[in-house]
């Protein structure tokens, strides 16, 4: 077991808990391999008939860990290797979700948050784009209502979320949101799930073959430019940017 991937088992789900609250279940090189790793295992095991993908702490996931960013190959790997798992992937939210951790949500078949869940698109705040989390947002979400979000950096609640196309389900109680979908899936055949997903996540992976490499192209770009390094120190440093005005 991965020290920053918890994993349980109850009746054929498996439940993956993103668990590095030191950085607030931010996207490091060492958590994109360890939960490539475990997805991995559970697309192998026959015994997996769905996989949650949920967090410990009061954030979901931070986005990329500014300190240990991944390559953006390897995230764009995680990405498609859920969007591509022959299982469901459902995310589990009860805490906060900003910039990357926006991407795992997208990448996820269904996702469900609590009432107190919040959200924002945080990249163009510290000089960046939200460029390889486009490839599973841009598909599943309302692009109107999705182009306030990418261009301000406001934060939004889980009923504009579930608007946005980028959850399923909110609710006061997160667990009792997911429990029918789970007993829906429990009911369904392996082999129907493993055939009916593919026909959900083609247009998305259509996004995945034509834009991967020009947006792991961008990102690279701009995570080396002048201002992401002043975006990304003043946001360390809790300071304003110096082009805010």
């Amino acid at each position: 077991m991965s020290a920053l991937i918890g994993r349980t088992r109850a009746r054929g789900v498996e439940t993956l808990s993103l668990d590095a609250t030191d950085t607030r279940n931010a996207l490091s090189t060492a958590l994109v391999g360890d939960l490539a790793k475990a997805l991995a295992d559970c697309a192998e095991d026959p015994e997996v008939r769905a996989v949650v993908l949920t967090h410990t702490g009061t954030t979901f996931c931070a986005g990329a860990d500014l300190r240990d960013p991944p390559d953006p190959d390897a995230l764009v790997g995680l990405l498609r290797q859920i969007v591509e798992l022959p299982r469901p992937v459902l995310a589990r939210v009860t805490g906060h979700v900003r910039a990357g951790g926006l991407g795992l949500l997208a990448a996820c078949d269904i996702s469900a948050a609590a009432t107190g869940a919040t959200f924002a698109f945080t990249e163009v705040r510290i000089g960046v784009a939200p460029a390889v989390i486009s490839l599973p947002v841009i598909p599943r979400a309302d692009p109107r209502a999705l182009a306030r979000y990418y261009l301000t950096g406001e934060r939004f609640d889980p009923a504009e979320a579930v608007r946005l196309g980028l959850l399923t389900v909110t609710g006061d109680d997160v667990d009792e949101a997911l429990a029918p979908i789970l007993d829906g899936l429990r009911r369904s055949s392996p082999q129907a799930l493993a055939e009916t997903k593919p026909l959900l996540t083609a247009r998305v992976l259509e996004t995945f073959d034509r834009d991967a490499a020009e947006l792991t192209a961008l990102s690279a770009r701009l995570f080396s430019s002048a201002q992401a390094r002043e975006g990304m120190t003043a946001f360390l440093e809790r300071r304003d940017a110096a082009w805010v005005v």
